[in-house]
């Protein structure tokens, strides 16, 4: 998958816009316009949707107790479970290209501390779910 440094071709950055926009407002319609990866942004979207509830388990599981998953940032949460969606239903990718495809995609809501952060966090969660 090559990367193209517009927001609006990212594929990530369009799952995390989604997803942002139906974790935090409940009735917005989902729709899937057509895209070179569409198939592949509605699969990431719906599935981290349809399991989110396993997922938060699998990210409380493996952060350990002194981390607090709705402390952090409202985007920061929709970037991890997105990419923890990744990790687990997608083992055809490799977690190197997850965890870069996230990070370039959060370049453009994040600051770098936090993307520093961000790529700690999904290092963690990558190990621990494929090992």
């Amino acid at each position: 998958m090559s990367i193209s440094f517009s927001p609006k071709n990212n594929p990530r950055v369009i799952i995390i816009q989604k997803l942002y926009g139906k974790y935090f407002n409940d009735d917005q319609q989902l729709t899937f316009p057509k895209h070179r990866f569409k198939k592949f942004i509605k699969d990431t979207v719906l599935g981290t949707i349809e399991r989110n509830d396993l997922i938060l388990d699998e990210l409380n599981k493996n952060l350990g107790d002194e981390f607090n998953l709705n402390k952090l940032d409202k985007l920061f949460q929709v970037i991890l479970k997105s990419a923890t969606f990744e990790f687990l239903y997608k083992p055809n990718l490799s977690i190197s290209i997850i965890i870069k495809e996230y990070l370039n995609a959060s370049n453009f809501f994040l600051d770098d501390s936090q993307t520093k952060y961000l790529n700690a966090l999904l290092d963690v969660i990558a190990k621990k779910l494929r090992s």
